[in-house]
């Protein structure tokens, strides 16, 4: 929608100051448009899997870079040894089909605030957003419902294991900081935009330029 935007004041004609801020928004958009989001069709399933493979790479990562103290915790969370991690359920909700060849991102983001919601049960919920790098955006959102297990005492852990309480508070914290940050960038390219489309189509004397833009 934001490219059309830019396109269509460049139809009606900018000057090079105005192209120059155009190419630049556009830029911006190309390097970022994950954050600012998340032939043969893809099939369905494989859309969980994406989400599957995200989460045990989300949870090593955790232990790897943010918690290093407790990696080899984390890392038992996808086994079946000890504390670990069971999905209990998993809604998809189909964006568009993908097509092959494509490359996707997936993120991984807790809700709700687990400091008020998480801290007498063994379960949490993590919503997930598959995106098409192909056509830079969402192609499905998941969510899912896991669970903390004690495979060495065969049942669900009374509650969530404090070192894993501990990150997930930590987690929600830093993605309502970068929501904030987001909504700004947001904003700010909305009002860059708009700016272009008052300076060339939505002026008063505003005419299609068939032509090269005036000087």
């Amino acid at each position: 929608m934001t490219k059309r935007r830019i396109g269509k004041c460049m139809m009606f004609g900018l000057k090079p100051p105005q192209v120059e801020e155009g190419g630049k928004i556009l830029q911006q958009l190309a390097k970022e448009w994950r954050e600012l989001i998340a032939g043969s069709h893809v099939n369905n399933v494989t859309y969980v899997r994406y989400a599957e493979t995200a989460r045990v790479n989300w949870t090593r990562n955790i232990g790897k870079h943010i918690d290093p103290a407790n990696k080899k915790e984390w890392s038992n969370m996808v086994g079946n040894t000890g504390i670990g991690l069971i999905l209990k359920s998993i809604k998809v909700d189909f964006k568009f089909p993908m097509e092959s060849p494509d490359k996707i991102s997936v993120y991984h983001k807790l809700i709700p605030d687990p400091s008020g919601h998480l801290s007498s049960q063994s379960a949490f919920r993590l919503e997930v957003m598959i995106l098409s790098e192909a056509r830079q955006r969402p192609a499905a959102r998941c969510f899912e419902d896991n669970v903390i297990y004690d495979y060495k005492k065969n049942r669900k852990t009374v509650k969530i294991p404090p070192f894993i309480m501990e990150q997930f508070e930590a987690i929600w914290k830093q993605q309502e900081q970068e929501k904030e940050v987001w909504r700004q960038h947001i904003a700010e390219i909305e009002n860059r935009v708009r700016n272009l489309e008052l300076e060339s189509w939505d002026r008063a004397d505003a005419v299609e330029d068939n032509g090269s833009a005036p000087q």
